[in-house]
């Protein structure tokens, strides 16, 4: 499985004039400030069909920067600094983290200095969610492990964890019942990334290869990952088969009732959904 490399775009040495400064009267002057972009984005679409609608716009960029350095007067370049950090990844939903840096070249100290500066980096957070399920050896021990194990995975906190459900098995009918649950977090890594993480810890909670939708020690499956929209053959956003299933509508539905994917509601959905009696059943903790 190959993660998509993120393509780093630069924009170097921008010549602002702003009002930014601890002192009234930097405030009341003004002086020149500079400032140069890094941004981390997966411009794989844009590189592979020359579209420059799949790029970042090296204009807007600027026009971010410029906003902030020519708009209300700020104390510090480390905040000047951090909020065209904020507009970049609200403006431009393809960039995936963004480093800025703020050059100030007439500081006010008492010493001879050519400039003071300021970097800052944020990368993009996405709430992310979850289906879990074991039908074999110590379920709910290993859905767990399987749960704290992704919270130690750096770049994914977790925030709510579902209460066990039992469950009938689906697709495969001859195996033994299932415990479910759902959890939802936020993450930073890539889509490929993360699911690169569940197999890993899959694999170390002891899941070997077998027959599609058989009897498994744990399975770990992204349901949605923000608004991304995605399938290739490995991974599909949201998940292919996520309104179908009450096993893990009813978990989501528990935590996040109002969250909508893909425009649809989470709780309408499990509304709308056929089912069986005794299907799913929760166990109230």
């Amino acid at each position: 499985m190959i993660t998509p490399p993120l393509t780093r775009v630069n924009v170097r040495d921008l010549c602002f004039f702003g009002h930014h400064g601890v002192l009234e009267e930097e405030k009341r002057l003004g002086q020149r400030f500079f400032v140069s972009l890094e941004i981390g984005a997966d411009l794989s679409a844009a590189i592979e069909g020359d579209a420059y609608e799949q790029a970042v716009c090296y204009a807007e960029l600027s026009e971010i920067a410029s906003e902030i350095v020519t708009g209300p007067p700020l104390n510090l370049i480390e905040t000047v600094a951090g909020r065209i950090a904020q507009r970049i990844l609200k403006r431009c939903p393809l960039v995936q983290e963004v480093t800025v840096e703020v050059r100030k070249p007439s500081a006010p100290v008492p010493h001879v200095l050519q400039e003071s500066s300021a970097t800052v980096t944020q990368v993009r957070h996405h709430m992310v969610g979850f289906s879990l399920g074991a039908n074999l050896g110590e379920r709910e021990a290993v859905l767990m492990g399987a749960v704290n194990a992704l919270s130690r995975c750096e770049g994914i906190a977790i925030e709510q964890v579902s209460d066990f459900y039992d469950s009938a098995p689906w697709g495969v009918e001859d195996q033994p019942p299932f415990v479910n649950i759902a959890a939802i977090g936020q993450t930073v890594l890539p889509p490929h990334t993360l699911l690169e993480r569940c197999k890993q810890i899959e694999s170390e909670l002891g899941r070997v290869p077998g027959r599609r939708w058989g009897a498994r020690a744990v399975d770990i499956d992204i349901l949605f990952y923000g608004e991304r929209h995605h399938e290739s053959a490995v991974l599909t956003l949201p998940h292919r088969h996520l309104w179908e299933r009450a096993f893990v509508l009813e978990p989501l539905a528990e935590l996040d009732p109002e969250r909508k994917i893909s425009g649809r509601r989470v709780k309408d959905a499990l509304a709308q959904l056929p089912r069986t009696l005794g299907d799913v059943t929760r166990r109230r903790s």
